[in-house]
């Protein structure tokens, strides 16, 4: 089968996913992208630039397009060549239910909505809709009625119903066994314990509570050491400026690594992952510090309770009622090898996961309009 996989946003976790599921995958996978930058040109005119190109390949049994591509119009300006192809739509992330950064001006002045209109139109116009969490899909079908009703009138209220209907939950594909490649030979000898930050550097990860949660137990004096290694696009919010200072020589690693390699053996090195964010549809880089062995401390919300199993959520989950820095100390004291997840998580490698990709994309591709498979085996 040929699929052509349409990314109007090639960069970071969205490639990851492309690349891999192309060399992973027993059908043909051609892809079809722009880079991975100026997202909000790339929602609304990335269909255009995407669509002239479209027009220039092989047609394919299946289009496989991501949440950041107005499928509308580029089906429109595709018609006599994707008219009668099936549309699959991939939800790395949705902009209904997304926080927005206090510094973007697009709320305020009231042109935030369209974006998320976006979403919902692409949704209705795709044969499938995917989301890579329960969590992703429950909270974007649970806001579409009130979305909807914001609107003056003429609002087709049964849209939503017909958008759950097609929704499925395809979890996001990693190469997981990459990272047994720099899987350390040997122990190190008794150090202090190093918490791992290797999330993106934005305000929706929330790093402020991360951060003075580590002020406190520095002044205290429990022992621990931290390495934040996640990326930063554009202006870092301050507090990782200011935590770089105040931290001192707690600081083990400090900034974006480059090479996998090298990203990969501080996962190995790191003993726990706390986590405070605002937004996590699918969370990939804390997937992978599961892999490598993390304690986690997740919040027991967004999509995290799915990458811990049900007997372990007790030990590594926080409620909002409970003091962060509370529970970090105690991980942190206990010294404990903790909950081993690693097993748990290796279910989204793309070993497992490329073959159900592959059997529900053949059986959207061959269904009728209104039958969409489940997924299944994962």
């Amino acid at each position: 089968m040929r699929i052509t996989l349409v990314e109007p946003y090639f960069t970071g976790s969205h490639a990851a996913w492309a690349r891999e599921y192309a060399a992973h995958s027993s059908h043909e996978v051609e892809l079809l992208t722009l880079p991975g930058r100026n997202w909000k040109w790339r929602m609304h005119g990335g269909a255009v630039t995407l669509a002239s190109r479209f027009l220039e390949l092989p047609r394919p049994d299946l289009i496989l397009a991501t949440d950041m591509l107005d499928l509308t119009t580029f089906l429109a300006l595709t018609r006599n060549q994707s008219h009668g192809i099936r549309t699959a739509l991939y939800f790395h992330e949705n902009q209904l239910t997304y926080p927005w950064s206090p510094s973007d001006q697009d709320p305020a002045l009231q042109r935030d909505l369209h974006y998320a209109f976006i979403n919902y139109a692409s949704a209705l116009a795709a044969d499938a809709v995917l989301f890579n969490s329960r969590y992703h899909r429950d909270s974007f079908l649970g806001a579409l009625p009130a979305f909807l009703k914001g609107f003056p009138d003429a609002v087709d209220a049964d849209s939503a119903a017909r958008i759950g209907e097609k929704s499925r939950v395809l979890p996001l594909g990693l190469d997981l066994h990459k990272l047994d490649r720099h899987r350390p030979q040997a122990g190190e000898g008794a150090r202090a314990p190093l918490l791992l930050w290797n999330h993106r550097w934005e305000f929706d990860k929330a790093p402020e509570p991360f951060f003075e949660a580590l002020y406190q137990l520095a002044d205290e004096g429990v022992e621990f050491e931290v390495a934040v290694v996640g990326e930063s696009f554009g202006r870092a919010p301050g507090v990782f400026r200011q935590a770089r200072e105040r931290l001192g020589c707690r600081v083990a690693q400090w900034g974006f690594l480059e090479r996998f390699s090298d990203y990969a053996a501080w996962l190995w090195r790191a003993d726990i992952l706390p986590v405070t964010s605002r937004q996590e549809f699918f969370g990939a880089s804390a997937v992978q510090a599961l892999y490598c062995g993390c304690r986690p401390l997740f919040p027991d919300r967004l999509a995290y309770p799915e990458h811990v199993p049900v007997e372990a959520r007790e030990k590594v989950l926080y409620r909002e009622e409970e003091a962060f820095v509370d529970r970090l100390r105690t991980l942190i004291l206990d010294r404990e090898d903790g909950a081993a997840l690693d097993g748990f998580v290796e279910r989204y490698d793309w070993e497992k996961l490329a073959p159900v990709y592959d059997s529900f994309l053949e059986g959207v591709a061959a269904g009728v309009d209104g039958v969409v498979p489940e997924v299944t085996a994962w």
